[in-house]
């Protein structure tokens, strides 16, 4: 069982994430072909279920990390041919500088900073749930 104010918080960030996966999709999604297992973007309910990107967030304690808990964002490219260093960089800035526009969008209240932890995209600051 969860508590609701974590679920609402869990919505929120997948909301975000959503639309992060529709601004990917528009920018990169012609890129590469789709992997043939996978529908085409807009064919299942849920967006990382379908199209080229698969974006998930998984809360972290932060150990061994630079910025400490928070959500790693991943930004996962569905396909079987070999996407470039290159653009696989390009891909994960245009990610972090979007989710830099969608958090505050999103969690108005909260002191949330979006940057690359190593070699992962967090999500992190003010992670309270308030009072609970």
């Amino acid at each position: 069982m969860k508590h609701p104010r974590l679920t609402e918080w869990q919505i929120k960030l997948q909301h975000a994430l959503d639309e992060l996966d529709d601004f990917l999709e528009n920018q990169y999604g012609a890129l590469f072909k789709l992997h043939p297992a996978r529908p085409a973007k807009g064919k299942t309910i849920r967006k990382s279920r379908d199209g080229l990107f698969d974006i998930t967030a998984n809360f972290s304690l932060g150990i061994g990390s630079e910025r400490g808990r928070g959500y790693i964002v991943n930004v996962h490219i569905s396909t079987l041919e070999n996407v470039p260093a290159d653009i696989r960089l390009q891909i994960e800035e245009t990610a972090v500088n979007k989710l830099k526009e969608l958090i505050p969008k999103y969690f108005p209240t909260k002191r949330l900073w979006v940057e690359k932890d190593k070699h992962v995209i967090k999500v992190h600051g003010d992670l309270s749930l308030g009072k609970v």
